[in-house]
């Protein structure tokens, strides 16, 4: 790999990992913004809700774009997006101009990560999987750190902090950006003239505005009855607004030509499908912990930004440390025996949660967290195996951009499920009540492991068709 290949590839790193620092930054933030706009827990998990649901929608459309409008134009727009977003969103005034700069900067962090891994396999030819792993570092290793970083910038200089370190890693990646990403041929004249009738329906604008609709009124819905006390009338119409609105996106998207979620492949490959649900679920165990116990420590067990960020950092280093070993595992003996012992461990957190009370030692959070990384690094690597090996060769491509809603919509529900357990104020019991309803999702996901297809099952069944 040359050096001009070398700096190309460390220019994408530094805007795709922007998107899950963000996302994971936030997590030890939630007890600060609480405090600073005087909010329920229920209002400022907004924040958190606001960032994936922008996140789900974005990747795939810019995906989109990207092949019309150029790989480089997306990119380094996604850049200066970014960069407005963090250089604005400490300056708001109320809490919705956050969650309006907080969609912005996941708007622009996603316009990097939907083309980031095209970019490096159009233009690295050399070791073009080792080029593609220095990224899959970057993203997970980002994602790990987050937390751990935002405790000592929030410790330090408070929760703007976490928005302002974004400009240096903005600036570097577009200045390399700028040198080292070849231009973008010149669009088609088909793209030149396209309307924006005819890129509404490319992007199936209908089912993108039916699907948002739908997910925030039944999550408003939902989210205000609990934290009120009481089932409103007017909390039941949105809910029901939501319900609606969603089953009106089911029925368009399979209809459409083009649709933004293509339903009718999960109804067309159901082993497909199983995995798909087995990694929401996946999602939801991990992110419902990734989010519940930095606010359990802060808000229950009061302990700083700072120390609950060192703790945290325990999920990340073992999730980092068990995905390079799962990968090998894997390799020898079919992702199956992975996944089993991850559901395990995450049973095993989980049942560690229910047990915690409160006297029992800070420190002690570190064997749950230890239990869910581990099981984490293990499902990073297994799941996209079990993806593999589950879908036609031909449908690859529609395949992983289901694999990845799937993953927004775990990280969606996960954050959903915290704000229903908790309501308006995050509670021991209800940090207890959590761990129990995470212990029996995975005992699920257990028993989903077991019935799980053996390596070559999939082949031997394609060919007796």
């Amino acid at each position: 790999m040359n050096a001009r290949s070398r700096w190309l590839m460390i220019s994408v790193g530094l805007g795709i990992l922007l998107n899950p620092l963000n996302s994971s930054m936030i997590a030890v933030a939630i007890a600060r913004l609480q405090s600073v706009y005087q909010l329920d827990f229920t209002g400022v998990s907004w924040v958190i809700f606001s960032f994936y649901i922008a996140s789900a929608i974005a990747q795939p459309v810019m995906g989109r774009a990207s092949d019309l409008f150029g790989r480089r134009k997306i990119f380094i727009t996604g850049l200066v997006v970014a960069f407005i977003a963090s250089l604005l969103a400490p300056l708001s005034p109320n809490f919705g101009w956050l969650i309006v700069f907080r969609i912005v900067q996941s708007i622009g962090t996603s316009m990097m990560v939907a083309v980031g891994m095209a970019i490096v396999r159009i233009y690295i030819t050399e070791k073009q999987a080792t080029a593609l792993s220095v990224l899959s570092v970057f993203l997970s290793g980002a994602a790990a750190i987050g937390p751990f970083i935002g405790g000592i910038l929030i410790h330090w200089w408070d929760w703007p902090a976490i928005f302002f370190v974004n400009i240096p890693f903005v600036v570097a990646s577009f200045l390399l950006a700028w040198r080292t990403i070849p231009k973008d041929e010149k669009p088609t004249s088909a793209a030149r003239s396209m309307s924006f009738h005819k890129w509404f329906d490319l992007i199936d604008g209908s089912g993108i505005l039916l699907f948002t609709v739908g997910l925030v009124a039944l999550l408003v819905g939902l989210l205000s009855a609990k934290s009120s006390g009481h089932v409103s009338f007017w909390y039941v119409i949105v809910g029901l607004i939501g319900l609606v609105t969603l089953g009106a996106f089911v029925r368009h998207e399979l209809k459409a030509t083009s649709p933004f979620i293509p339903l009718r492949t999960f109804a067309k490959y159901p082993a497909m499908t199983w995995v798909n649900i087995q990694f929401m679920l996946v999602n939801v165990l991990f992110y419902a912990l990734f989010f519940g116990l930095p606010s359990y420590l802060q808000m229950v067990r009061h302990v700083s930004e700072f120390h609950t960020g060192i703790l945290m950092l325990s999920l990340g280093l073992c999730s980092l440390i068990a995905s390079p070993l799962a990968g090998r595992w894997i390799d020898k003996s079919g992702p199956r025996p992975a996944l089993l012992v991850s559901a395990m461990l995450m049973t095993l957190g989980s049942v560690w949660i229910v047990t915690l009370n409160q006297t029992s030692p800070v420190i002690s959070v570190c064997l749950a967290l230890a239990a869910f990384g581990i099981s984490n690094g293990l499902n990073s690597v297994g799941m996209q195996a079990a993806l593999f090996q589950s879908s036609p060769k031909e449908i690859i491509g529609v395949a992983s951009g289901l694999f990845n809603t799937s993953r927004y919509l775990g990280t969606i529900l996960s954050s959903l499920l915290i704000g229903i357990v908790m309501g308006g104020k995050f509670s021991f019991e209800g940090f207890r009540v959590l761990g129990m309803i995470l212990a029996g999702i995975a005992l699920l996901l257990v028993f989903l492991s077991r019935r799980s297809r053996e390596p070559g099952q999939l082949e031997e069944l394609e060919f007796r068709k």
